[in-house]
């Protein structure tokens, strides 16, 4: 199964994804990561356009195939992205679960940015700004959603891992 997490920073995916991976043992891929160990090695310049999306994706699809759970994280804000994982899931004949990661109140996602700081080496935080104007595709299909303003982080993991063992037993 392949769980891909989407949202704007600052909205709570990384700590959600991080949680289901670690209680699942599943693979986890964090673009954040992938991305700036490209730039780092200057493999692709300064802008790497989607080839961090590319790379998750080669990376969930070997794994997907040895019959592991992967677990992406990623802001996945454009259609073109969210087709690519679909297939990948495809191409591995998984099920595929995109989780979106919202939060509702503005003052709380600016604070949760703003405060922030970054756990990948290099990595500069994005601004409020940069966040609050970030193209972000709507969804052709809804997908499940978690508004981490309205729930606590124990309930959001919960919501999550009782979707999660619906669709392992589906």
């Amino acid at each position: 199964m392949l769980v891909v997490f989407s949202g704007l920073p600052g909205t709570g995916k990384t700590t959600l994804a991080r949680t289901l991976a670690a209680s699942r043992g599943a693979v986890y891929l964090r673009i954040d990561s992938i991305e700036q160990s490209l730039r780092n090695n200057q493999a692709m310049g300064s802008e790497i356009g989607s080839d961090g999306y590319a790379v998750a994706n080669a990376m969930a699809l070997d794994n997907l195939n040895n019959g592991c759970l992967v677990v992406a994280d990623c802001v996945n804000p454009l259609q073109e992205s969210r087709a690519a994982w679909a297939s990948t899931a495809a191409k591995a004949n998984c099920r595929l679960l995109n989780v979106q990661v919202i939060c509702s109140d503005e003052t709380i996602h600016r604070q949760r940015v703003e405060s922030r700081t970054s756990d990948v080496p290099g990595l500069v935080p994005p601004t409020w700004r940069s966040v609050s104007q970030y193209e972000y595709e709507p969804w052709q299909t809804t997908p499940f959603t978690i508004d981490t303003a309205r729930a606590s982080p124990q309930v959001a993991q919960a919501l999550l891992a009782e979707k999660v063992a619906a669709y392992l037993v589906e």
